[in-house]
């Protein structure tokens, strides 16, 4: 609190009070001519700035007559001004406006001082713009405060949409608010939560994501946490960037789509891969869901079936007139390894090494590899079952009696 020998004369306060609106005008033409930022403003936005910076004039003029206790600078200032002037203007421009209209302030009251007061106007002016300041960076610290919460709940909305598999005009609004209308190459990462518990992990990720270049929104869904990632270039890649933000076990990578709004195909696989990845216990982390087909399969997940038919047996039925499908099924169902599956179709060693090998090339997967043929296995076995044109399920040769 300023004491009476601190303030200045009757006389100096009451002749800046009545200059009160020049210096609200004198403000406002010096932003003009000292800041391009506020002259490349809209019209309105111009407008609100200038009643800011008038309302600090105001605010000034009334502590400097009164009997300069603290300033309720906030609420006297910037309660003139939408919420939304803080996303028009930085926090940098704010304190631009603010020192010019202390400048203007200043500059303007040192003529109206009595002789003896220059130096306690200079005073209560620094004194005022001290206090402001602190009341800019409160209102900023506000803004980006409730800015984080509403973000947070729109992420959790659109995290939630893309599950669904509701890519609608709400959720096209909500990731649009947060900068993802067009984002592009999109894929969903699913792993545990981690032990230390989750009020963290969404910034981390967050911060974790731009470190690597690459976008991302994330949602806490019980025990899971589930990201939804943009601009990747490789998959795999980007989830071991941010594994360790993940708890212990398995991260499992959907599929990359083109935009946020084919991203529900991504979001199934990752969480039907994560559901069963614990089937795999030395599967890679992270692994792709696509690696983890036969397992989700097991677990009821009809379109890792589905794939597993049109990867596997598909192409192996089409291919060498029947010969690679005959060999794989007799390599893998008979356990007879090389030599026993070459007595078992009368060829030679060497044949069966090199459809060994062609079997490789054309489906992506190594019979001698433990888990690559428990895959390939699941596959014959639910080529054998696919539905037919008719709509009939068949069993070898023989057709079922079960309609589908």
């Amino acid at each position: 609190m300023a004491t009476s020998k601190s303030r200045p004369s009757a006389a100096t306060r009451r002749r800046v009070e009545r200059t009160a609106g020049d210096l609200g005008a004198a403000a406002v033409q010096q932003m003009e001519s000292d800041h391009e930022w506020y002259r490349a403003l809209p019209a309105e936005e111009r407008s609100w700035v200038g009643l800011v910076a008038q309302a600090g004039i105001k605010s000034f003029i009334e502590w400097f007559s009164g009997s300069q206790d603290h300033a309720h600078v906030t609420a006297d200032v910037f309660g003139t001004a939408p919420r939304e002037l803080t996303r028009s203007i930085s926090l940098g421009q704010t304190l631009d406006l603010m020192r010019t209209v202390v400048d203007v302030v200043e500059r303007e009251s040192m003529h109206l001082a009595s002789r003896g007061d220059e130096t306690k106007v200079r005073e209560a002016v620094l004194r005022y713009s001290r206090e402001i300041a602190f009341s800019v960076a409160e209102v900023y610290a506000h803004a980006a405060e409730a800015r984080g919460a509403w973000d947070a709940r729109l992420e959790a909305l659109v995290v939630d949409a893309v599950i669904r598999g509701e890519a609608d005009d709400s959720m096209q609004s909500r990731a649009s608010a947060l900068g993802w209308g067009t984002t592009t190459d999109v894929c969903v990462i699913v792993g545990s939560t981690p032990g230390t518990g989750t009020a963290r992990v969404v910034d981390e990720l967050h911060r974790g994501a731009k470190r690597h270049g690459v976008e991302v929104l994330v949602a806490i869904h019980g025990r899971r946490i589930v990201s939804i990632v943009g601009r990747v270039t490789d998959a795999l890649t980007t989830a071991s960037h941010l594994a360790e933000h993940f708890g212990e076990g398995p991260i499992v990578v959907g599929p990359v789509v083109p935009h946020l709004y084919a991203a529900g195909r991504s979001a199934r696989a990752a969480l039907s891969g994560h559901t069963a990845a614990p089937a795999w216990p030395t599967a890679p982390r992270p692994v792709r869901s696509d690696d983890l087909l036969a397992e989700r399969a097991l677990l009821g997940d009809l379109p890792a079936r589905a794939a597993l038919v049109s990867s596997v047996y598909a192409p192996l039925s089409a291919s060498g007139g029947g010969n690679l499908l005959e060999t794989a099924a007799a390599y893998l169902d008979g356990g007879l390894g090389l030599e026993g599956t070459s007595r078992a179709l009368f060829v030679h060693t060497n044949t069966v090494r090199y459809r060994l090998g062609k079997i490789a090339d054309t489906i992506g997967y190594d019979l001698t590899d433990p888990h690559d043929a428990q895959t390939v296995r699941l596959a014959l076995a639910y080529g054998r079952v696919a539905p037919e044109p008719s709509g009939r399920l068949t069993r070898g040769t023989g057709t079922a009696a079960l309609e589908l």
